[in-house]
């Protein structure tokens, strides 16, 4: 008798343990599934508030075969629309050279479009749909939200038609914040999202949304060997994109802030060479353009000696760089062609915070410089 009872109190406490494993197991699954129902639930209701703002754009062009020859050539993207007057927003390379633009809503409208606006500089543009008055009425345009405020980590959506496929809805991060990509110009593009949500092509145009469904960016490249998607594609933010819309609506075309120097971020090879603080950050100034503003002003380019033994090889005996502008601390050259797009309009005057370092010592200096359209 005592061995049975021995034996149902090992039964019981093995059943209680088995009993608390499961409660433990209920109790961290149960989390996660309603976690993973919750976002899928946003995903779902961003798409469906969405969807009907993204449309598909396919277009006849005139372009270069590469060989100096023009040809007529078929091409697609997405765009996103901007107003009821019928305006989108889409990728300046979507729709450069287009003889013949139509645009696909999700509900299966069809309609022409044409030019109003084009901005290569930040490959960005703006057409119109030729629709019934009746139809404009009914059109949902989308809502931006702030992309300055966009954190690296969170999570955004991007609706576009890669590789034909419309209205494909793709999830990532953002992966990084002020980058500086190549627009269609000589000039780079300040501030753009770099984000691993699948950008491909066809994407082009399309919108990049934050978890309130709002617009922070229009995907315009990506990084790809074979032109697919490799987790690192760039959208154009949507604080700039919201101006270059009201600007090509109102005008037909973006005009830029223009300072007239060439430069490049603060090297180890400099701070050593001048015995600067190792957290110093600016543009290292190395041209200034004859004429220009920021020469006007007084900033110097580069000045290269004939020995360089003294301070190594490729370093400067004197150069200027920009520490701030207006009083906001510039880290480097993307930061300042994001302040100069976003915050600046030709015409106005800025006060840049230079210090001046050379084998004399170094100067802090301010110039008041004049800013001029991009020529």
């Amino acid at each position: 008798m005592l061995s049975l009872k021995r034996n149902s109190n090992k039964l019981g406490v093995i059943l209680s343990a088995v009993a608390m494993i499961a409660l433990l197991i209920v109790g961290l699954v149960a989390p996660i599934s309603a976690q993973s129902t919750s976002t899928d639930t946003t995903f779902t209701d961003i798409y469906n508030d969405v969807s009907p703002s993204v449309v598909s754009i396919s277009v006849l062009a005139t372009r270069d075969n590469g060989m100096g020859q023009e040809q007529q050539a078929g091409g697609s993207g997405t765009g996103f629309v901007l107003d009821n007057n019928g305006h989108i927003m889409t990728n300046n390379h979507v729709v450069e050279g287009a003889t013949e633009i139509e645009v696909a809503f999700v509900d299966g409208t069809l309609a022409r479009a044409e030019i109003i606006g084009l901005d290569p500089d930040s490959d960005l543009a703006v057409i119109q749909v030729d629709l019934p008055q009746e139809d404009l009425a009914d059109l949902q345009p989308v809502i931006f939200g702030n992309s300055a405020a966009l954190e690296v980590g969170e999570t955004v959506l991007a609706i576009g038609s890669p590789f034909g496929q419309r209205w494909t809805l793709t999830s990532g991060i953002v992966s990084a914040v002020n980058r500086s990509i190549q627009g269609l110009t000589n000039f780079s593009i300040g501030g753009v999202i770099q984000t691993d949500a699948a950008i491909n092509p066809g994407n082009s145009g399309g919108p990049l949304l934050n978890l309130n469904g709002e617009v922070v960016g229009v995907n315009s490249q990506i990084i790809s060997g074979a032109r697919s998607n490799a987790g690192i594609g760039f959208a154009v933010p949507g604080n700039l994109a919201r101006r270059a819309a009201e600007n090509l609506i109102e005008s037909g075309y973006m005009d830029y802030s223009y300072i007239g120097i060439t430069g490049g971020n603060v090297s180890l090879d400099l701070i050593e060479a001048f015995n600067l603080p190792n957290d110093t950050q600016g543009i290292v100034v190395g041209d200034v353009t004859p004429g220009d503003p920021a020469a006007r002003a007084g900033l110097q380019g580069a000045v290269f000696g004939q020995n360089t033994s003294e301070i190594g090889q490729g370093v400067p005996q004197s150069v200027d760089i920009i520490t701030a502008i207006n009083g906001e601390d510039l880290s480097g050259i993307s930061e300042l062609i994001t302040y100069l797009a976003a915050e600046t309009r030709p015409g106005e005057t800025v006060t840049v915070s230079v210090m001046r370092v050379g084998t004399q010592g170094t100067e802090e200096l301010q110039f008041d410089v004049r800013l001029t359209p991009r020529p």
